[in-house]
């Protein structure tokens, strides 16, 4: 092809009437590619002309196929070609598919979305600004007119051409500028919940390159990046998740890293940083807690900082927001006048403190799992960093029950952001059981009341306080804690709840703590006359359903346990004159307890062998008292 027959010529030429048009549709309609070609050097002036029926005619006069025949042409992949034509052809084919692809109809058309390849792959190898800036403005006009379009994106390579040329643009210049914003409208396009396993592959793909954009550069696309990043990280339960996890290379984790540290280190506003740190808290939900220490081994680690200095700069930079929130919060729900953007406010707020007590609460396992030893990836945290995390942690839980006390003084019982606060402190205390403990002491009672929005009654509040429960319950201070305001029969019904057959999801671990919890109390209070109450007759009941519906010995022996010990402060008498308990119920116990003396406990089980001597003294000290267990066993 004649490069003096270039598009921008035939186009100042051509007019626009019908005649024009027709003679356009003949010359597209004839079978020699010269007449085709012909065709389309009108037919880019035709389409520009804005008459969407006009538009349609020359698309489906001239055919995907002839147009995908000229752009392989253009890019060298068809034989016999001249080289000094293909620039020409290639600069042909895109100027009229950028003009068909105006029309939605044409850019949604299967034809015109099966370029998209071909396109991308001229993106990574064009060395021409122009000729860039119309294919990634014609990628995005097949992106925004269809699904079928943004998906075809997601095919194997598509991601890595577009990406590798990306990273290439100079900064602030018009190509690069339209690339972010052909990804934006992917990533918001893009639904990933039922997204195929070879369409992840495309999307994994955009994740570790923005993830290199996200670190290297220092531009208005530093902050874009970031915010594609969280979005398309903070979806839950997302396949892409998955997809992830198995991308072998580390290089893209330390990478995000890297772009975290530069937004936490300098000046940014706080919701740039909140972006950050919620990106940091989607990395640990999706690599786990270790993403936070892993010493990465990467090439170029020059702008890598030491795990201990980014563990101490995530944790202080979430400390100060919280500290910042919690603040705003107190003010806007207690001080300031009610309206419609206030209420927006507090909503949007609250929404961010959830952000920051998740990721705080993975930071605590992560210290956790340091200080024990056990997890090898966390030894690369010295013991002074640790001592620096538990320093700040300790300021922060207290400024969270210093929040919970606020609300308490406020007569505010119920809502999220105050379940959130309720489970922060309880993940916080189930690994330091003894710290704030006159705080604690004096809230707990409170902390016992708190309701999320859709709950009728406290439940989760318990739960989140179990594993500390069980843990200063082993000692005589903490059951008198307990017993102050009646707390362990706030526990025993939150037992009673997760034993329900149609009750609440609940992990076993869960009803395990309750358990202990209850069995320390009642080991350590045998002495205090603990009045029978009518809770305890329904936690006996509740005991029976769920070890005769659990084939575990485990729960078999906790029942049994558990059972043993509330027989011990009332009578077979008492129990019988119940209206809710019968003797189905008694009999239901008696085989319980049998199983549980009956059960093979391994050498090295200690917790079942100290539950099993707990069962037999408690036999043995109220057995005259329950004439018919007696005679069962």
């Amino acid at each position: 092809m004649d490069s003096s027959l270039a598009p921008a010529a035939a186009l100042a030429a051509v007019p626009t009437t019908g005649p024009a048009l027709e003679d356009c549709l003949r010359l597209l309609r004839g079978e020699r590619d010269e007449q085709k070609l012909a065709g389309l050097l009108v037919a880019a002036n035709v389409c520009r002309a804005s008459d969407a029926a006009a538009v349609v005619e020359v698309y489906r006069a001239v055919g995907p196929r002839f147009l995908c025949r000229l752009l392989n042409t253009g890019l060298g992949k068809v034989e016999g070609g001249k080289e000094e034509d293909r620039e020409a052809y290639l600069r042909l084919s895109v100027t009229v598919l950028s003009g068909l692809a105006r029309f939605p109809e044409v850019a949604a058309d299967e034809g015109v979305v099966s370029t998209v390849p071909l396109i991308a792959e001229v993106v990574s190898k064009s060395s021409d600004p122009t000729i860039t800036e119309e294919c990634i403005e014609l990628l995005s006009l097949i992106a925004i007119a269809s699904e079928g379009g943004a998906y075809k994106f997601c095919e194997p390579g598509v991601m890595d051409m577009l990406f590798h040329q990306i990273s290439n643009f100079p900064d602030g210049s018009r190509c690069l500028e339209l690339a972010i914003h052909l990804v934006q409208l992917l990533v918001h396009k893009l639904r990933l919940e039922n997204m195929a396993v070879e369409k992840l592959q495309g999307m994994t793909s955009m994740v570790t390159s923005l993830a290199r954009l996200f670190a290297v550069l220092h531009s208005t696309v530093k902050f874009e990046s970031l915010h594609m990043l969280t979005a398309l990280l903070s979806q839950k339960e997302s396949p892409l998740h998955d997809a992830l996890r198995s991308v072998p290379s580390t290089i893209w984790k330390s990478q995000i890293r890297v772009g975290i540290t530069a937004f936490l280190q300098n000046r940014v506003v706080s919701s740039e940083k909140l972006q950050a740190l919620l990106l940091a808290e989607c990395m640990m939900s999706i690599l786990g807690e270790n993403w936070l220490s892993e010493d990465y081994k990467v090439p170029d680690d020059r702008n890598m900082m030491p795990v201990d200095k980014f563990v101490l700069l995530v944790l202080e930079s979430a400390r100060i927001e919280v500290s910042v929130l919690l603040n705003e919060l107190a003010y806007l729900k207690y001080e300031s006048s009610k309206n419609s953007q206030r209420d927006d406010a507090i909503s949007q707020k609250e929404r961010n403190l959830a952000i920051l007590f998740s990721l705080i609460e993975r930071i605590i396992k992560t210290i956790s799992n340091a200080s024990s030893g056990e997890d090898a990836s966390c030894q690369t945290i010295r013991e002074s960093t640790i001592m620096k995390a538990i320093t700040g942690l300790n300021e922060t839980v207290g400024l969270v029950l210093d929040f919970l006390q606020d609300a308490k003084d406020h007569g505010q019982r119920k809502g999220d952001e105050l379940l959130a606060a309720v489970r922060i402190v309880g993940s916080y205390l189930a690994e330091a059981p003894y710290a704030c403990k006159e705080k604690i002491r004096h809230l707990l009672e409170y902390i016992f009341s708190v309701e999320g929005q859709d709950e009728s009654s406290p439940f989760h509040s318990i739960c989140f306080m179990l594993p500390m429960l069980s843990q200063i319950t082993m000692e005589a201070d903490g059951c008198r804690t307990l017993a102050s305001f009646g707390g362990y029969k706030t526990v025993i019904d939150c037992l009673i709840k997760m034993t329900e057959q149609d009750g609440m999801m609940i992990d076993a671990g869960s009803m395990f703590l309750a358990c202990d919890t209850i069995i320390n109390f009642l080991l350590n209070m045998k002495n205090a006359h603990i009045q029978m109450d009518s809770c305890f007759v329904r936690l006996l009941q509740a005991l029976v359903a769920w070890s005769g519906t659990a084939n575990d010995s485990s729960v078999t022996m906790t029942a049994s346990c558990l059972c043993t010990l509330v027989l011990d402060i009332t009578t077979e008498e008492f129990l019988l004159s119940c209206s809710d308990f019968d003797s189905k119920t008694l009999e239901g116990l008696s085989q319980l307890i049998a199983r549980s003396l009956h059960q093979d406990i391994p050498d090295d089980d200690r917790e079942q062998s100290n539950q099993k001597q707990i069962i037999l003294s408690g036999y043995r000290r109220w057995s005259d008292r329950y004439p018919r267990v007696k005679n069962i066993l």
